[in-house]
C-alpha cells in the first residue's frame, strides 16, 4: 500500500498498517529536486509554512539566524502555501528569488503545497495528525506555523505564527 493511501484510507484495519514515520515522507524542492526526509534523520527538523505577502513574512531572517546558529543540529525547511489569504501568490522562481534577495535565505525551501483541506500533502497529515505522528492533532491557521521534529523523527511540538523561530520555546528543545 503506498504512503498516500495509508493516509487517505480511513476504512483500514488499523492492525495491518504500519503507521508511516516522518522519514518516509518524500517531498520535491523548490527547484523541483526530490527531497528524502530520511536523508536528515540524526537531526531536529523545523518545518515552517511560509508566505512572502504574510505580515509575519519577516521571520525568514529570524529563521535564517536560526539556521545558521544551529545548522551542526537542526534543518530548517521552508513550506510555501499559499492557502491564507492568497500570501504566497509567486512561481517557484520568485519564491527563491524573494527569498534570497530580501533575507539571504539559504535553508532548505521546498514546493508550494497545501497544509490543510482535501489536497493536505502527506507532510502535513503527518505532522498534524496524531494517528501519524502519535503525539497530538493540529491545524495550521495562518502563515509561518511551526512543527519541530526530533532527530528521531518524534514530533516534539507545534508553535503557532506569533512564536519567533527564535524564542525559548523553540530553542530549548535544540
Amino acid at each position: 500500500m503506498s504512503l498516500l493511501n495509508v493516509f487517505n484510507n480511513k476504512d483500514s484495519d488499523k492492525k495491518n498498517i504500519s503507521v508511516p514515520t516522518i522519514y518516509d515522507i518524500k517531498i520535491n524542492s523548490l527547484q523541483g529536486k526530490l527531497i528524502k526526509l530520511s536523508d536528515f534523520n540524526g537531526k531536529h527538523i523545523l518545518f515552517v509554512n511560509v508566505a512572502s505577502k504574510c505580515g509575519f513574512t519577516p521571520q525568514y531572517k529570524e529563521l535564517q539566524k536560526l539556521h545558521e546558529s544551529y545548522k551542526d543540529k537542526l534543518l530548517v525547511i521552508g513550506v510555501p502555501c499559499n492557502q491564507f489569504g492568497h500570501q504566497e501568490p509567486g512561481s517557484a522562481f520568485e519564491i527563491k528569488e524573494f527569498c534570497e534577495v530580501n533575507y539571504g535565505v539559504d535553508f532548505l525551501i521546498t514546493e508550494k503545497i497545501d497544509v490543510k483541506g482535501s489536497k493536505q500533502h502527506p507532510l502535513y497529515k503527518w505532522l498534524t495528525g496524531k494517528n501519524l505522528n502519535g503525539l497530538k492533532n493540529s491545524n495550521v491557521k495562518w502563515n509561518f506555523q511551526k512543527y519541530l521534529v526530533d532527530p528521531k523523527g518524534n514530533l516534539v511540538d507545534y508553535f503557532y505564527s506569533t512564536t519567533k523561530p527564535l524564542s525559548k520555546k523553540i530553542t530549548k528543545y535544540l
